[in-house]
């Protein structure tokens, strides 16, 4: 039996409906709902805030951690799977899954990481089995997001400007949601390692996005001035390809039909 944990967020969601159109025996628990009574077998844990944690730095602290101890303190279970972040590599001299990470407590940006590195610790050291996967930006049907991709992707499907809030020359990884959510459930099976990057294993810039964008579209394009330059490292993905055979999607291939998903959103 799989416990979903966040069933009423993006990935959480999709995950439940994935193990239901399986018929995989689970339970799906929304993040403000009771969680049942007994053995909640393998728990996936995908309570979280993302675009808004700057905003947010004690429900970033509370969804990540406090509510995550909660679960390991009060509740039977068999395994549990922490959704993180490939985010935490930043400032790493690589991207493996073993390498040491560094944080810097004064930066409110590394809020969000020191709170993911601690849901982390307490997965990995709660004396059941505990496994980690760290998820890169994930792109699919989410609709409302106020992360990047969604929003730009809105502007194009809605004929809007285009614009881009950090510089050409920025990248980042981008997973679609059908693979992490599937990959997930694999983890969670029986994962033989303790930390998973779950990731496509490129990088794509800003500029690709931007050209891709307006060659479906004919948007108009426009980057911020003085826009910042964010370089994501590429991830590792070596350990997921080799145990489970996953080979990711390609952002780029995908934004063609990705915009017209959005467009038929808008018209409903």
């Amino acid at each position: 039996m799989i416990t979903v944990l966040g069933a009423s967020g993006f990935i959480g969601s999709l995950l439940a409906n994935r193990l239901q159109k399986y018929k995989l025996e689970h339970q799906a628990v929304g993040r403000n709902d009771d969680i049942p009574a007994g053995n909640l077998g393998d728990v996936v844990y995908c309570i979280g805030v993302t675009s808004d944690f700057r905003s947010k730095p004690f429900e970033t602290v509370d969804a990540h951690v406090c509510t995550l101890l909660d679960v390991v303190r009060n509740r039977e279970f068999d395994s549990l799977l922490y959704l993180s972040s490939t985010r935490v590599y930043a400032g790493a001299d690589s991207t493996d899954e073993d390498e040491p990470l560094r944080v810097e407590p004064r930066y409110s940006s590394d809020l969000y990481n020191i709170s993911k590195l601690m849901g982390e610790s307490i997965t990995l050291n709660c004396g059941r089995t505990g496994r980690v996967a760290r998820i890169s930006n994930v792109y699919g049907r989410d609709f409302s997001s106020d992360n990047f991709l969604p929003t730009i992707l809105r502007q194009a499907a809605r004929g809007e400007k285009v614009v881009f809030q950090t510089a050409r020359s920025s990248e980042k990884d981008y997973v679609w949601i059908d693979e992490v959510v599937e990959l997930l459930i694999w983890i969670a099976a029986g994962g033989k390692q303790k930390i998973y990057n779950v990731a496509s294993g490129m990088n794509v810039s800003n500029r690709q996005l931007a050209e891709k964008l307006q060659e479906l579209t004919s948007c108009e394009i426009e980057f911020a001035p003085e826009s910042p330059e964010i370089k994501f490292p590429r991830i590792n993905i070596k350990r997921a390809r080799e145990e489970f055979g996953f080979l990711m999607s390609s952002v780029l291939r995908d934004l063609s039909w990705l915009v017209e998903l959005y467009k038929e959103s808008l018209s409903q």
